[in-house]
């Protein structure tokens, strides 16, 4: 039996009795999910940094603010009276959260604690390297270069060399932004400036990783929801998405990825320790990197993840889809309708208020769809957009996906 208090009926959006789920973050998958939740009738406050957010344009409501100020954010909260708080990016003011969950004000997907521990990259490395035992890469965090210099070269606090190449990230960050492979000592000092100012938040504090020498890396988009014949929170999982990353962001992804069923079944019980330790109800991105049938966590996202976007062409319910029905309780569907892929469109320009073109010669092959996230402003990579293919195999469907993404052109 779960102790979570799921709605019991959805009521008319913008009514007295509507159900109300504010999001906190809402980029492109922010807004897929407030669709997700209106197509269930469920009245959606969102939230961002900036205004005309993709989110905003489909939203019943929004507001900018800066989401990691406490005080701004229990102000909007106690103004809105949402039921249910989703966090979709990593720069809030969590502990603000957890009061409010601890106070029974609010309830906070998947909860206040998990998203505490997720959204830096500190709290979820040590969750699963150092209580839950996962393998992982070797790591160490740093506050100061000195710091990371040692952890690099010699070791710090009992470990061994983290050694070169090496990975920096800052420790709050998402999409890449922020890291760094390093190769030589030469290049650790421009890490670590890059990681200060690059990141989300800029919180003095790095991680830095060893390269794993992995074969190719997934998303084990993993589903805990309430089986709502005994009340009780099971884990389901989609078929693995396979991604290729560039600088920490991606930029493309397929499913299925071919796996061993050793590798497979090794990776379904690291996502399945990790998510219950967490808790809660949603859907989870899990990456992982595999090498034969050995597998290596990396990191978790509590929340839908860009390298999924790929969903919205091959499964049944799509993962924002299973992101919504999670949180209300609702039953769930992670089987795959068709192997396909995702491409990324990038900005290629800097401006604001830019067009597109070529989207008809886009979609004029069978079996493609595009989307664009309406973002106001373009950056060179700023990613703009997804071109999403199905084909009989994931090796058709990428070289699908890339040639739509191709074909679609930012202009000024």
């Amino acid at each position: 039996m779960t102790s979570i208090q799921f709605p019991t009926r959805i009521g008319t959006p913008l009514a007295d009795n509507a159900l109300k789920v504010m999001l906190l973050g809402s980029g492109e998958l922010g807004k897929e999910v407030i669709i997700a939740f209106q197509r269930l009738g469920v009245e959606v406050i969102a939230v961002d940094r900036y205004p005309n957010a993709p989110g905003h344009q489909v939203a019943h409501r929004f507001y900018v603010i800066d989401m990691t100020n406490p005080q701004a954010l229990k102000a909007l909260i106690a103004q809105e009276k949402p039921h249910i708080v989703v966090p979709e990016i990593e720069a809030i003011a969590t502990p603000a959260l957890k009061e409010l969950e601890a106070l029974g004000t609010v309830r906070v997907v998947p909860t206040a604690n998990a998203t505490w521990l997720t959204m830096n990259r500190e709290g979820i490395r040590r969750l699963a390297a150092e209580e839950l035992k996962l393998s992982c890469s070797r790591y160490a965090f740093a506050d100061d270069f000195d710091t990371l210099k040692r952890a690099v070269e010699k070791g710090i606090e009992g470990h061994k060399p983290v050694g070169y190449p090496c990975i920096i990230k800052p420790v709050m960050s998402s999409s890449g932004k922020g890291q760094s492979k390093v190769d030589h000592a030469s290049e650790l000092e421009a890490a670590w400036d890059y990681a200060g100012s690059a990141g989300r938040v800029n919180s003095g504090r790095v991680i830095v990783e060893s390269v794993v020498e992995f074969e190719y890396e997934i998303t084990l988009l993993t589903v805990r929801a309430r089986n709502p014949k005994n009340d009780a929170i099971e884990t389901s999982y989609c078929e693995p998405v396979g991604h290729i990353q560039v600088s920490g962001d991606y930029v493309e992804s397929w499913q299925p990825q071919a796996m061993s069923t050793k590798a497979l079944d090794e990776a379904k019980h690291m996502a399945d320790r990790v998510t219950t330790a967490l808790g809660g109800t949603g859907l989870f991105g899990v990456e992982m990197f595999v090498k034969g049938d050995q597998v290596w966590f990396s990191e978790v996202s509590p929340r839908p993840h860009d390298t999924g976007m790929v969903t919205m062409i091959t499964q049944w319910q799509n993962e924002f889809e299973l992101h919504a029905r999670a949180i209300l309780g609702l039953p769930v569907d992670t089987s795959l309708k068709t192997p396909g892929a995702s491409a990324v469109i990038y900005g290629g320009i800097e401006k604001v208020g830019i067009a597109f073109e070529g989207v008809a010669e886009a979609l004029a092959e069978p079996g493609t769809d595009v989307r664009l996230f309406g973002k106001p402003e373009s950056f060179l990579k700023r990613r703009m957009g997804v071109a999403l293919a199905r084909a009989e195999n994931v090796e058709q469907a990428r070289a699908k996906a890339k040639r739509v993404a191709g074909k679609v052109k930012p202009v000024a």
